[in-house]
């Protein structure tokens, strides 16, 4: 079985395993800061995938949010990136607006990239080369925008920060409204269908990006960190996407700010 058939079976597999897990009761801890939380159900799901892609591919490689390869430091051969549950803020909250996400690399390539909006049941997925969907239908290229008639979504949080918050408040000034969905990967999804017409975070990890980066790349979008430099797929960064005029005018508001400029160094690190 070609792995974009068997991630898509996976993925699908993997929401009605979150469903299911969702009817009992489970528990949530706090990681690195009391917002930034872990469930049951992130841990379980995450072993569910990685036991299926194991049995069907032993000698591929999977990094997972919840720990299931750490000490991968290079992405030769056929590497899987997973978030069991992005937005788990949302899942204990709300338990909806949440997702699985996984993005496939081959020899460090982009093979494709799933996004399961899992209480709807949505599937958003692209193959390199060979397009994107939404389900069934497949989604057009997205098209041109400027920031004044743009709907972006950035995450609030941001603007209120030392040093970085100016080159956000900025955009938010400038854009026709802001929007914030509290997970990356639906955020990343919404962006390639044209709900949004850019999105930006100052910091993401590979599991949030991998598979959205892909699908935005077959609707003819770009994605980059903010400074408009491209993407280590295994080093956590800040992530722009959108269509490509937009993200063009986008990256002049965070590369003529100095004290941006610095922040994201220290955060982030020089790029090679």
């Amino acid at each position: 079985m070609e792995i974009y058939e068997f991630g898509q079976r996976l993925i699908k597999e993997a929401g009605e395993f979150v469903r299911q897990r969702m009817l009992e009761d489970f528990r949530v801890d706090s990681k690195l800061n009391p917002n930034d939380l872990v469930t049951d159900v992130d841990r379980e799901t995450e072993t569910f995938i990685y036991d299926r892609i194991n049995e069907m591919y032993p000698d591929h490689h999977i990094i997972g949010e919840e720990g299931h390869g750490t000490e991968i430091d290079d992405a030769s051969g056929v590497l899987w990136i997973v978030d069991p549950i992005d937005g788990t803020l949302n899942f204990v909250h709300q338990l909806q607006n949440f997702a699985i996400s996984i993005g496939v690399y081959i020899d460090g390539e982009k093979h494709c990239g799933l996004i399961l909006d899992v209480m709807n049941d949505t599937l958003y997925h692209a193959q390199s080369g060979k397009g994107a969907y939404m389900d069934d239908r497949r989604l057009e290229p997205i098209g041109s925008t400027e920031l004044a008639t743009s709907l972006v979504s950035l995450n609030p949080n941001w603007v209120i920060k030392e040093r970085i918050g100016s080159a956000f408040a900025g955009v938010v000034k400038d854009a026709r409204s802001t929007r914030s969905y509290g997970s990356a990967a639906l955020d990343l999804a919404y962006t390639a269908t044209g709900i949004v017409s850019a999105t930006l975070f100052f910091r993401l990890h590979p599991w949030d990006y991998a598979a959205g980066m892909i699908i935005i790349d077959e609707v003819g979008g770009r994605t980059t960190n903010l400074l408009g430099e491209e993407i280590d797929i295994l080093h956590k960064d800040s992530i722009l996407a959108g269509n490509r005029a937009l993200h063009g005018e986008l990256v002049q508001y965070f590369a003529d700010d100095e004290a941006f400029i610095e922040a994201h160094r220290h955060v982030h690190g020089e790029k090679k």
